[in-house]
């Protein structure tokens, strides 16, 4: 934790230098003060004055309140910093060589789930080569390319966080090489491809690696042309579309030999097993109203291992379906109101193991600058059905503040 902390003080010393350097460029004696040449544009950054490198810096905090109540329990109240991060982006040497790094602070960013586990803080750490106007090549770690709401920023949402499906099935981060195909237009039929060969076991993986792979495969169809500012990126209609806007999307993963419960996440199974993993995702704007429709699959052959040394023990591969939607409107004051639901269904192979589940909630927004700063509160209802027909119900009130640069 020491070494976090000592690696936060110095890059927020870096980041509070190149607050302080000029915003106009001008000369020095010194060659190598790089600070000379600060630019300022879209974001915090710096570009040497031979134009070989360049860094931008971004930071997010995301800060909430939340009172639950789970039915037969007491009361829960928690406050906590959800997400805290560090975003470095730019290129060396030529801008065809890009690069991106993203560390997450939290508690949950890092996964430490007891006082002695070692801080996780790498989400993103990827090299990417522009290869032509149309082809781009990355390697390193990233987001795979699943569901669109995965893929959207978890600072672009319109509600506190990610759906139930989104938290079951998604695919979440994983190490190896990615493709994209990108043949954008901005009023006319128009599609992306994506594809991913990596390890299958999510970020940062440490233990003993196996034979299996992760192949991943995703095409996105925008039948009007492309969202104005990469609409399809964040959730709302902030920019208020003047024409009907839709993408449709399907992505199909397998991962084989995978040894977690979720794949890229989850616990350890007691034995590998490979899982088929289907996404189909819609999402609609025009004139400050938004609309998300999306469904989520995976499918696993013997989803249920034991432990051979206690056969009482069991882990599982959560099989099964999924369904979200949800739809909102911003007004012009940027108020926003939304409205999602979703519900989630196990197989029979693991019904006696896992509960069915439903969520609704409701959200209200202010968006004070777009999603770079916005205050959120949400409510949300949600009931559990096991297999022997009992019901829990659960709901949450939740007031969230997300600043970011």
């Amino acid at each position: 934790m020491r070494n976090n902390l000592a690696l936060v003080l110095l890059l927020f010393s870096f980041v509070v230098a190149a607050q302080e350097a000029p915003l106009a460029l001008k000369s020095s004696k010194n060659k190598n003060d790089i600070s000379s040449y600060y630019t300022s544009g879209k974001k915090l950054g710096i570009t040497a004055k031979d134009s070989l490198f360049q860094v931008n810096i971004g930071v997010r905090i995301q800060s909430r309140f939340t009172y639950i109540n789970v039915e037969n329990e007491d009361p829960i109240v928690e406050g906590e910093v959800r997400r805290l991060r560090l975003k470095m982006d730019g290129f060396v040497y030529n801008p065809k060589f890009g690069y991106r790094v993203q560390l997450g602070f939290s508690a949950k960013d890092m996964a430490i789930l007891g006082v002695d586990d070692n801080g996780n803080i790498l989400m993103d750490g990827v090299f990417y080569y522009k290869a032509t106007n149309k082809v781009t090549l990355a390697f390193g770690q990233a987001t795979l390319p699943g569901n669109n709401q995965r893929i959207v920023s978890s600072s672009a949402l319109e509600f506190t966080d990610r759906t139930i499906n989104n938290s079951r099935f998604n695919l979440d981060r994983d190490f190896g090489l990615f493709v994209e195909y990108s043949n954008e237009k901005e009023n006319q039929f128009c599609y992306n491809l994506v594809g991913a060969l990596t390890t299958g076991e999510g970020r940062n993986w440490t233990k003993k690696s196996n034979d299996g792979v992760s192949l991943t495969g995703k095409v996105e169809l925008y039948p009007f042309g492309v969202f104005v500012k990469d609409g399809s990126h964040f959730e709302a209609d902030l920019m208020r579309e003047k024409t009907p806007k839709l993408m449709v999307a399907g992505a199909f993963n397998q991962n084989n030999n995978a040894v977690r419960t979720q794949g890229q996440l989850g616990s350890l199974l007691y034995e590998a097993r490979t899982m088929q993993s289907l996404f189909l995702d819609s999402m609609l704007k025009y004139n400050g109203w938004a609309a998300e429709l999306s469904y989520m699959n995976r499918n696993s052959d013997k989803p249920i291992t034991v432990n051979p040394k206690d056969i009482t023990q069991t882990r599982f591969v959560y099989v099964g379906e999924g369904v979200d939607a949800q739809l909102s409107y911003v007004f012009q004051s940027n108020y926003q109101v939304a409205a999602r639901y979703s519900t989630q269904k196990a197989a029979k192979s693991i019904e006696n193991l896992a509960a069915d589940a439903n969520d609704m909630s409701l959200s209200v927004s202010k968006y004070v600058l777009s999603h770079k700063l916005k205050f959120q509160m949400e409510y949300s209802y949600g009931t559990l059905k096991f297999a022997d027909d009992l019901e829990q119900k659960t709901w949450y009130a939740r007031l969230q503040v997300e600043i970011g640069i």
